[in-house]
């Protein structure tokens, strides 16, 4: 516990200070003012709003919102203020969390069965929902914006860097771990004349790549990343491993060594932590990915160590905030469609995690990391696209 957890605990449990002014404490520097005019600031409707997050923290936070104790005209803003100024630092961790961030150190969250839940509760959530907010790649993961103008472009834009740093000849084997909706699947084989095997753990994904990627050389398979066994020239994970775990990474690493030829190369693309941490955020945890944790730069270096050459790092987080933000517009420009399958509380979690996401990223927060690993490196070295 820190400092200030601890004094923010003793001054509430001893009636010294209102909640309110606890809070109020904590904001001081941040430029958020409680009940303000500027986009940024929070509008509070319900009082036990102050009791509630000194007590539930980062959960409170956006339970509360969800139950509409308060409102903020921009979320994302309010998000970057807050993570700027570092006042997620100040927020108590409750206890139930600190057993359960003790318990990830030797409980396994991500086992094969345990894996299945978040395809069950976030990638089922319906198609439709994901049609509408994504590109028409259907790609859920962030946008290379370098010279993009629109979420397609960047999107189009980010497979064709994937394509190119894989080095990608007609004719080749490549391994799709975590394919979502086929989108890089069906690109690799249309423009680079490849054989794709795309693997989710997703049963409406599965169904949906089936028929999107139907008449090409690709085979969709409803299937753990464990339990791949042939061998390919490449292979390609993006915006799966932040569902693999830490007590996993060794088996992650080692399974796709295992079924890569020895001369080809595999391409990470993962969201990365600036701080190494065995949990993700309790709310994002509970209501948008379960058992999901971001892996640090030590956790991917430490199970790559002795298997892999590191032949390329690539950091484009700042464009995960503009991928986001993109994704919001469509969610908001299509709710009319989507309201009729999903409630208002949904489109408050909905709201909440795609702009406090934004705001994440753009506090730089969270970092957007592409890594290229041989098997035993690459003759007269690698030359990485950008």
């Amino acid at each position: 516990m820190t400092k200030t957890e601890t004094t923010v605990q003793n001054a509430v449990a001893m009636n010294k200070v209102s909640s309110k002014n606890v809070i109020e404490a904590m904001l001081n520097g941040s430029g958020i003012v409680i009940n303000g005019t500027n986009p940024w600031d929070i509008q509070i409707h319900n009082d036990n709003f102050y009791n509630r997050l000194i007590h539930e923290g980062v959960l409170g936070l956006g339970e509360s919102y969800m139950d509409q104790w308060w409102d903020c005209p921009q979320l994302d803003l309010l998000f970057y203020k807050v993570l700027k100024a570092k006042l997620d630092d100040k927020v108590h961790i409750p206890f139930h969390l600190k057993l359960k961030i003790l318990l990830a150190r030797v409980i396994n969250f991500q086992t094969k069965k345990l894996s299945q839940v978040v395809g069950r509760k976030h990638y089922d959530l319906g198609n439709e929902l994901f049609q509408l907010m994504l590109d028409p790649h259907m790609n859920y993961s962030c946008g290379y914006w370098k010279n993009a103008r629109t979420l397609n472009e960047a999107q189009e834009a980010k497979l064709d860097l994937i394509c190119q740093k894989l080095h990608l000849k007609p004719g080749m084997r490549l391994l799709d771990v975590g394919c979502g909706w086929g989108g890089l699947a069906k690109y690799a084989a249309e423009k680079y004349q490849v054989n794709v095997v795309g693997i989710t753990i997703s049963q409406q994904q599965f169904n949906y790549a089936k028929n999107y990627c139907q008449g090409l050389p690709i085979e969709i398979r409803l299937q753990d990343y464990r339990d791949v066994n042939t061998s390919f020239d490449r292979i390609v994970s993006v915006g799966m491993f932040e569902h693999v775990g830490h007590l996993n990474y060794a088996t992650y690493m080692r399974t796709l060594h295992r079924v890569l030829k020895d001369d080809g190369f595999f391409l990470l693309h993962t969201i990365g932590g600036n701080h190494t941490s065995l949990f993700t955020n309790e709310w994002i945890a509970k209501y948008i990915f379960p058992n999901g944790m971001v892996p640090s730069i030590t956790q991917i270096g430490r199970v790559v160590e002795n298997l892999f050459v590191m032949e390329d790092w690539h950091n484009f987080g700042v464009y995960y905030d503009a991928t986001l933000m993109a994704w919001y517009e469509n969610f908001v420009q299509h709710w009319e469609v989507l309201k009729h399958h999903y409630d208002e509380r949904f489109y408050r979690m909905w709201t909440y995690y795609l702009l406090s996401c934004a705001g994440s990223f753009r506090a730089r927060a969270n970092q957007l990391w592409q890594v290229v690993l041989s098997k035993n490196g690459i003759a007269n070295g690698y030359i990485a696209p950008r």
